[in-house]
């Protein structure tokens, strides 16, 4: 039961009630926060830290849509409360969704990532609550992807569970993104703006201590030195400090441990030699050392940022109100939030579609280059289907509702890219896992060589070995495999090619054959009648209207070329056929449409039964007596489907076509694209088993399909790539949905693979030659601190930028399809 505390939202108050609880304010409270646009009161520290919280996690219109007030939280107890406050379920519905096994998934933004290995430090500390399931953060964009069983344990305590590590958890909205950007960006440049203060004050000082200053003058210029160093240790490098220590608290090392300690000892030992009056003082190393790396730290973090950018987070494109009509015509401004299925809506032109809907009055051209990657409109008239966040580019158009917020399409691609977001591939995976061992190895070194140079030198041990722990920090190599990857993967969801799962490159840049689908892969999947040949006896118009009554209720692209001719009559009890056809009941008789076996199993007949041809795609009528009548469909090819097919043969890749069309039309795609190797009428268990045979013989195979009869293949394959026109089953097995019309960008997609690959190998290759290079420099003593800071920041800046090349696209031609990778 509500509590007696609980107010309702538009109760009176005879003094200003407090905006979160609906409690008095006292007389004189300093409490309140800014929620749209405008200070609230608040009537206490709780309710102020709960409102704060939910400004925020970018979830103020949440107050919008209550519908009573909030309960008061304990005011000796804000932080828990407020954490508490994400187990309501009209917060978790910005971020939360349902998974698999009656699980929740949850995304959320993490304040306090600094390197690659927090990753794995979260996902260490978290998967030891026995209600994670699955955990994994993307150190890029700083999100983190949460399945839990929200019977064992409510969200609030694992989000508790983030912070208390240091690493403070948000909702992923697209508010809390931005505002998350713009405070990571105002944070970074405060720090990097006293940092190179202090290094430039700290060097101009170095100048006097260096060149002789007279000694009366030798103690003010290093307690100067001293004084300018500090707030740059405290201020600049905290953040090297606070991501050391939470390892450190869970036993584990991060490349900020090595950074972290030749900081700390560098200061401190100067420091040391300032008090003390004796010793050299390295304050200008300090400051040098903390500023280069705050600058690789910044354009890191712009890097990501502009991925991030570019990855796109796709619900911010859907417009925020909509122009419903209602059954007189009359239009009315609704927000988005409350259109419902069904409902009609009139998207005039220059507007955005508020969701997806099916087009019932006037034509246009929708620009879909959101989904497609082409900048080319597509022309749109009743009975075509448009997709919310696409643009109306000419004339106004009014649309039936088929799906809106989470159900749209929109909303499913945000859902894969958070999918591929989440899924980190076995080469980051073991580059994470090298990293760690690495940092370990270093602070060995470290020991070692202070160690021989406490007997060669004790003088010069100390700075020789803190040379060898900064020279040496293993961020390029943790960079060097997701900064490409992140690329790449923005680079293609550009053109047209989602990415769903993270091992797609990896694996695409190895394939050995590609299979390929027929029917809406290779051709576009949008059927138009050729021919209809009727029995002796048979009338053309009524064998036309009983198909068409039969596929009126379908969904497929088969039966939209039977539409024209739909009338009065109506199908009952209607059953689909996967690679069969369609059953059901017309006037009173029982019919069979579809593949010759399908019907034949209707009427039972022994006597054989040959199409007119064996070129065209021929379907069969029947009923309980017998064939009715044959009925000729045809299909357009895909635009670059002849491209796709000429590129993979010349790069010595095998490819076949595999359909479950038993017309001559395979056979008739297959000799125009030039496939060598088909099979039409296949079953999607006998498609199975191919792929197994050429699994089992070696070959890492590429299956592109789209039908639901595809899903077995699909899953089984080593990549797989749904059409944008698939079923939800099928994009929801493939590893990648191709969202473009044309074939050719499936082309760009193997060549950056191949050149994602180069990169990474150029990455690696390049870390691993820096550091065996600068290590023993280092060791030998040839290195001072100030220009190890500098080698290893730019190593890292090295990395990130040949990595950038990836984001720069290259345009895909049919000409240009042939060229070697």
């Amino acid at each position: 039961m509500p509590s007696p505390e609980r107010r309702s939202v538009t109760d009176a108050q005879t003094a200003t009630p407090c905006y979160h609880c609906g409690l008095p304010v006292p007389e004189g409270a300093p409490f309140s926060v800014t929620i749209d646009g405008e200070p609230r009161p608040m009537c206490c520290p709780g309710c102020e830290a709960v409102a704060g919280a939910i400004v925020d996690g970018g979830l103020e219109r949440f107050y919008r849509f209550r519908t009573e007030a909030n309960e008061k939280p304990d005011s000796d107890r804000p932080a828990q409360a407020e954490w508490q406050l994400y187990d309501l379920p009209d917060i978790q519905a910005d971020f939360v969704v349902d998974a698999q096994n009656g699980e929740r998934r949850a995304q959320l933004l993490l304040e306090g990532i600094t390197c690659a290995a927090c990753s794995w430090l979260i996902e260490t500390h978290l998967k030891r609550y026995s209600a994670v399931t699955q955990l994994t953060v993307d150190v890029s964009t700083h999100r983190c992807t949460l399945t839990w069983n929200a019977e064992q344990q409510p969200l609030s305590e694992i989000m508790s569970g983030l912070a208390r590590i240091g690493y403070r958890p948000r909702p992923a909205t697209d508010e809390a993104q931005r505002a998350m950007a713009q405070q990571d960006n105002r944070r970074s440049l405060a720090r990097l703006g006293v940092a190179g203060f202090g290094m430039m004050q700290t060097g101009m000082v170095s100048v006097g201590l260096y060149t002789g200053a007279a000694e009366e003058w030798q103690l003010f210029l290093r307690w100067l030195s001293f004084l300018v160093a500090t707030p740059v240790v405290l201020f600049s490098a905290a953040p090297f400090f606070q991501a050391a220590w939470r390892s450190l608290r869970v036993g584990q090392l991060i490349m900020d441990v090595p950074v972290a300690l030749a900081i700390g000892l560098a200061y401190t030992a100067s420091g040391w030699a300032t008090v003390t009056g004796g010793g050299e003082v390295y304050f200008e190393s300090v400051t040098m050392f903390t500023f280069f790396l705050l600058v690789g730290r910044y354009l890191e973090m712009r890097t990501r940022h502009r991925n991030r950018l570019a990855y796109g987070n796709l619900a911010q494109l859907m417009p925020l109100s909509a122009h419903r009509l209602s059954e007189t015509g009359e239009e009315t401004p609704v927000p988005v939030k409350t259109l419902q299925v069904g409902d009609r809506v009139r998207v005039r032109s220059g507007e955005t579609f508020p969701c997806d809907g099916e087009v019932t009055d006037g034509q246009s051209e929708v620009v879909e280059a959101l989904l497609t990657g082409e900048s080319q409109p597509v022309p749109k008239a009743p009975g075509d289907r448009v997709v919310g966040g696409t643009l109306n580019s000419e004339s106004a158009l009014e649309l039936r509702v088929t799906a809106v917020g989470g159900d749209t399409q929109l909303s499913a691609i945000e859902r894969l890219v958070s999918n591929a977001e989440a899924d980190k591939p076995h080469q980051v995976a073991l580059a994470d896992r090298v990293a760690r061992y690495f940092v370990g190895a270093v602070l060995v070194i470290f020991a070692l060589v202070w160690g021989v140079w406490q007997w060669i030198d004790p003088a010069h041990a100390f700075w020789v070995a803190l040379s060898v722990l900064v020279v040496t920090c293993p961020c390029a190599l943790a960079l060097a495999m997701p900064a490409a990857l992140t690329a790449a993967t923005a680079n293609l969801r550009r053109k047209g090619f989602l990415i769903a799962r993270g091992h797609v490159l990896e694996t695409l840049a190895h394939i050995d054959r590609v299979i390929l689908d027929k029917t809406g892969t290779l051709t576009l999947g949008r059927f138009t009648l050729l021919a209809v040949e009727p029995m002796p006896g048979r009338e053309r118009e009524e064998l036309l209207s009983i198909v068409a009554a039969l596929e009126a209720p379908a969904r497929h692209p088969l039966a939209d070329a039977f539409r024209p001719w739909a009338g009065p009559r109506r199908a009952t009890n209607t059953r689909q056929y996967t690679a069969a056809g369609v059953e059901g009941e017309v006037d009173g008789q029982r019919y069979r449409f579809g593949n010759v076996r399908f019907c034949r199993e209707l009427f039972g007949g022994a006597e054989p039964l040959e199409a007119p041809d064996q070129v065209q795609q021929w379907l069969l009528l029947s009923d309980l007596h017998g064939p009715l009548g044959w009925f000729a469909v045809g299909d357009e090819d895909r635009p670059g489907a002849d491209a796709l097919v000429t590129y993979l043969k010349q790069h010595g890749l095998a490819v076949e076509l595999l359909s479950g069309d038993r017309s001559g039309a395979v056979a008739s795609l297959a000799q125009r694209l030039g496939v060598d190797r088909y099979t039409a009428g296949a079953h999607p268990d006998e498609k199975l088993t191919r792929l197994r045979a050429c699994q089992a013989e070696g070959e890492r195979v590429l299956m592109v399909g789209d039908g639901i009869n595809d899903v077995p293949v699909l899953s089984a394959a080593d990549v797989s790539v749904a059409m944008a026109s698939a079923s939800d089953l099928a994009q929801t097995r493939a590893d990648a949905v191709l969202l473009s019309r044309d074939l050719a960008t499936l082309i760009e997609a193997l060549r950056l693979a191949q050149r994602t690959r180069r990169v990474i190998r150029q990455n690696l290759t390049f870390s691993l030659a820096y550091n065996l290079l600068a290590l023993p420099l280092a060791a030998l003593g040839l290195i001072p601190p100030w220009l190890a800071a500098i080698g290893m920041t730019a190593s890292s800046l090295i990395v990130i930028f040949n990595a950038l090349r990836l984001h720069r696209s290259r345009s895909v031609s049919t000409a240009g399809a042939a060229r070697p990778v």
